[in-house]
């Protein structure tokens, strides 16, 4: 079962259940896949990676949101985009820890040939292929620049 058929059911499942909250997270979700869908250049179905990009976009934008939304005061709002994001994260991959994404960055330093942080964007490169959906890029790129400073 696809992302999208599994989203389908979900929202299916949320109405049945008259829960709103999830109704809404999983709408937002199935909106995004259509306008994927549907984008000049697009084939029609999503690949796996693209339906990961998805995800993690959206859950970038409810976290922006959020801390928006908390420095404004409304921590109501704010509130309801961390909701918005637990949902999401379900149909993500489990996140790596930030111990684990310091390994994984070590393994990339040393099979690219990384010594300083002239070589962040190649560094980069790989790493966010490698470790798509299982971490976000901020974390990413806080991680690897640290690690490249510390190699000079």
């Amino acid at each position: 079962m696809n992302l999208k058929e599994q989203i389908e059911q979900d929202i299916k499942t949320a109405m049945l259940a008259k829960d709103h909250s999830q109704l809404l997270a999983l709408r937002a979700i199935k909106s995004a896949i259509l306008l994927a869908e549907t984008e000049k250049g697009a084939h029609g179905s999503l690949s796996k990676e693209t339906e990961l990009q998805l995800l993690m976009k959206a859950v970038k934008q409810r976290r922006d949101s959020a801390e928006i939304f908390e420095q404004q005061g409304r921590s109501d709002l704010a509130e309801k985009e961390r909701n918005e994001i637990e949902i999401i994260n379900k149909y993500l991959p489990q996140q790596m820890s930030e111990e684990d994404i310091r390994i994984e960055v070590q393994k990339i330093l040393t099979e690219v040939n990384a010594s300083d942080p002239k070589d962040m964007g190649r560094v980069m490169g790989v790493a966010s292929k490698r470790l798509a959906g299982k971490t976000d890029g901020k974390t990413l790129s806080t991680i690897v620049r640290q690690l490249l400073t510390t190699r000079e």
